[in-house]
């Protein structure tokens, strides 16, 4: 929902995306949970690639302006890493500062408190230094 939210809406100081979904059509053969997308979208992407695109963040990208923090594990099975990559290579605007930034998450560190803490600061460190501008 946050990345679509910034692609749709500039009203947002700052935003965080926990394994953001930027493109439906790419993600279709990415994931490995995808039973439930016909029946959500009617059709296979191959079917109707359009209802997949008017859906996708990645399409809206050049509205994006909202600074935002991109948490991927790196070996998610449900929403893979490249779907951040998508959006990470959106353009910038040069008159603004609109950056984004990727933490990533390694899965054997995942359940560890002190890594958890750690993400937990570096999220809380990026909204003090966008909500502060």
């Amino acid at each position: 929902m946050t990345m679509w939210a910034v692609t749709q809406t500039n009203r947002f100081k700052a935003a965080m995306a926990g394994a953001g979904l930027s493109n439906w059509q790419s993600y279709y053969g990415q994931n490995l949970i995808d039973q439930w997308m016909i029946p959500f979208f009617g059709k296979s992407v191959y079917d109707d690639p359009e209802i997949y695109a008017k859906s996708s963040p990645i399409n809206f990208i050049k509205k994006a302006k909202t600074p935002t923090l991109i948490l991927v594990g790196d070996s998610d099975g449900e929403v893979p890493a490249p779907q951040s990559y998508e959006f990470l290579a959106r353009p910038q605007d040069p008159r603004r500062r609109n950056p984004i930034r990727r933490l990533r998450a390694r899965r054997p560190h995942l359940r560890q408190p002190k890594h958890q803490r750690d993400v937990i600061a570096r999220t809380l460190a990026w909204f003090d230094a966008h909500l502060r501008q």
